[in-house]
């Protein structure tokens, strides 16, 4: 295909250039297919960038597209360190490749590679903080910053470490890394140690399944919950409360004088010493009866009591 250009005749791609890149295969087979595709010259990169913001030509842009799929491949190679599958973090990439290929102008004087690269690292720094941890590590775009600088930080820290012969190094920062991090990256160490603990520490799950065996896991939850907020719990402890006071209470007033003094001496009161009321006997000697009459005056009285309860409840 051929492109008049001024006085210039410029010969453009293959007429389809997406045969060159397998739709099967595994990741090596896909890399070595891009690696193979011809990049674009300037004058190429223009003339498809105009077909595509003057006509909307998709041909063109899967054009610019497909010469710049080496670039994501490298760059997503840069961020194989965070456990994410290479493959996803190049298809990542690869959408923000399309949406540069999309907001591209060419009037503005930079080639496309330059603009691109800013979104195609924006795409996957997006997918590693939504798919790195359960739980994300960064919210706010200072964060975001924070988090890809300190880790980068980090690793020359150790490599550092490394060519001065350290005996060991910590996972940690030091006092001394923290203060060099917020220098850089103008920010206070506070965020830094906050940062660094976000990214050291590990997600847990808060009910874990049953083991094979059937057993239930031990899990975060067992201690995270406050039973004495539960809804149900809440309730009963309001029930008792009103039985021990208001219930009590009238339960009392449904009995005669000598019962109510019995069950209050036995039961309801206590000396300064901690020991209870008055013992059968004691009562027996102030009524001039039995202590197994006071007894059965006691166990008449405490049904009394009971049924009381049970219709005041």
């Amino acid at each position: 295909m051929n492109i008049q250009t001024g006085t210039a005749t410029t010969t453009l791609a293959p007429a389809n250039p997406w045969a060159l890149v397998p739709p099967l295969g595994n990741l090596d087979a896909y890399i070595s297919a891009v690696n193979r595709l011809p990049l674009l010259t300037h004058e190429e990169e223009q003339t498809y960038a105009r077909q595509l913001k003057d006509n909307n030509d998709l041909d063109s842009a899967g054009r610019l597209v497909m010469s710049h799929l080496r670039l994501v491949v490298s760059i997503a190679r840069q961020y194989l360190g965070y456990g994410l599958p290479h493959g996803d973090l190049i298809q990542e990439g690869n959408v923000g490749l399309m949406k540069a290929v999309k907001r591209f102008d060419p009037d503005q004087g930079v080639r496309l590679v330059s603009y691109a690269m800013h979104w195609i690292k924006a795409e996957i720094h997006e997918y590693i903080l939504k798919n790195w941890r359960m739980v994300k590590v960064a919210t706010t775009k200072a964060q975001r910053k924070l988090f890809f600088n300190l880790r980068s930080m980090k690793q020359g820290f150790k490599a550092d470490a490394a060519a001065a012969d350290a005996a060991t190094h910590r996972d940690t920062l030091s006092e001394r890394e923290i203060d060099a991090v917020a220098e850089k990256l103008n920010v206070k160490r506070e965020d830094v140690i906050e940062m660094e603990t976000r990214m050291s520490g590990g997600d847990v799950l808060l009910d874990p399944a049953p083991s094979d065996d059937g057993e239930q896991a031990f899990g975060p939850i067992a201690y995270l919950a406050d039973a004495a907020h539960e809804p149900t719990a809440m309730i009963e402890s309001r029930q008792r409360d009103a039985l021990a006071t208001d219930g009590i209470a009238t339960a009392l007033d449904s009995l005669d004088d000598r019962s109510r003094r019995i069950v209050e001496e036995r039961w309801l009161k206590v000396n300064d010493d901690g020991s209870g009321g008055m013992t059968l006997h004691d009562l027996a000697a102030v009524y001039g009866v039995s202590a197994e009459r006071i007894r059965q005056i006691e166990v008449a009285a405490m049904k009394k009591m009971k049924k009381a309860l049970a219709e005041f409840a």
